[in-house]
């Protein structure tokens, strides 16, 4: 199966994925901005306006935006994230359209009234309380923070409270304006659709779309530090980091598989050594996270207080294991298996296609295929792994924790134990 793309005359490019086989159809409109694209006076506004743009038209209700998907039988959602916003949704064949006049009525047309966004901030906010409450969320931001402070990339996705609430709806309207364009969008559709039947509909939907955003994504430099949060509860929430890849690098694929070796799964060495022979966590794993100008790579580990002081010298010990010793072909073999089966059952599902496909145009201005990704992944060399695990934990730390973490070992501790 080959994807199709045409890009319209204001720049707006339009990705199908014709699957026969199935009675569905997945599309969503994606734009390239998030967090990671906002100021420090604008932090958490994205994520405000994918909740808002659900809260009326001028043509259609919230209620009538859930009720016109629903009545037939399809399912809408949308995320933010530090680069992307998504709306999307999922619907049988004969209701592609259905589902493209509501997403773009809603993107392109939301007019954020006033009684809706009163409601809106306060309910992000909640969520904003929720995640502050989690530790094993709120970790994850405190990471973001160390590792790129005082930048839009260390930023929460949802802001702060005070934040949220001083946003109006000029100010959403305003981002909208400068935001959101056609050369930064992506429309992408994977399932029993035809083509060029498509662009009609997005064309006659979209030709009015202004053609190039107003802003510029700022520079990211990745810094790491420190930060431990004592909190009165059971478990000890760490997270070690460092420098990683940006999607452009030539070390992309390398650190993914390095991440399955080290932490992606049930045979990886943290969950071998820290969960199966010692016991010392639930959970572990490692993550390669890359964005559109760096990246950071991970461990992270939940434990308790006691089995702290033990987990950390086991954690540092296989970072520095894999950064100094040369995986062997066997385990080699095994993380790119596990990381091409996980690529390409992912693909099976039309939801995931259409993502992969839009972040991909929005990311490279071109569909990687299949063959490309899985031969990049089979060039990976045991001296490749050893050359990115070097670059990679050569990087100074990014050190988090969270919880009952009395007597763990500080940053200067960290920094010898990784020597």
């Amino acid at each position: 199966m080959q994807s199709q793309t045409t890009t319209l005359s204001n720049g707006l490019r339009v990705i199908t994925l014709t699957r026969p086989d199935i009675q569905t159809v997945s599309l969503g409109i994606w734009v390239h901005t998030g967090a990671a694209c906002e100021t420090e006076d604008t932090n958490g506004i994205s994520h405000l306006l994918e909740h808002m743009v659900f809260k009326g038209t001028p043509t259609r209700t919230s209620f009538q935006i859930d009720a016109e998907i629903e009545n037939a039988g399809g399912q809408t959602n949308a995320y933010t994230s530090r680069e992307f916003t998504a709306f999307y949704a999922k619907m049988l064949k004969d209701d592609a359209e259905l589902a493209l006049d509501v997403l773009s009525d809603i993107v392109l047309n939301a007019d954020f009234p006033e009684a809706e966004l009163q409601k809106e901030r306060d309910v992000v906010v909640q969520e904003i309380k929720q995640t502050i409450d989690t530790p094993d969320d709120i970790i994850f931001d405190y990471f973001q923070e160390q590792a790129f402070p005082g930048q839009a990339l260390g930023r929460p996705i949802l802001g702060s409270e005070q934040l949220v609430l001083s946003y109006d709806r000029n100010k959403l309207q305003t981002y909208r304006q400068t935001h959101y364009a056609a050369e930064n969008t992506v429309i992408c559709a994977v399932g029993n659709i035809i083509h060029d039947d498509f662009v009609k509909m997005v064309s006659a939907r979209f030709q009015n779309y202004r053609p190039h955003p107003d802003f510029q994504i700022p520079q990211q430099h990745y810094r790491g530090g420190y930060r431990a949060e004592k909190r009165d509860i059971e478990q000890a929430h760490v997270i070690i980091g460092f420098k990683g890849v940006d999607y452009y690098s030539d070390s992309y694929y390398t650190a993914s598989v390095l991440s399955t070796i080290l932490g992606g799964s049930s045979t990886s060495r943290l969950f071998q050594e820290v969960r199966e022979k010692r016991g010392l966590a639930y959970t572990t794993y490692s993550f390669s996270n890359a964005h559109s100008q760096t990246g950071l790579f991970g461990v992270y580990a939940g434990t308790t207080k006691r089995e702290l002081k033990q987990l950390l010298p086991v954690l540092t010990d296989e970072i520095k294991k894999i950064r100094t010793q040369k995986v062997s072909e066997e385990e080699l073999k095994r993380a790119k298996t596990q990381l091409k089966a996980s690529m390409l059952m992912g693909l099976e599902s039309s939801s995931a296609s259409s993502e992969v496909l839009a972040r991909q145009m929005l990311v490279f201005n071109r569909v990687l295929s299949i063959d490309e990704m899985v031969s990049r992944i089979e060039k990976i060399t045991p001296e490749d792994i050893l050359e990115t695990a070097g670059r990679i934990f050569s990087s100074r730390p990014t050190y988090t924790l969270v919880g009952d973490i009395d007597g763990h070992a500080d940053f200067d501790q960290l920094q010898q134990m990784l020597k």
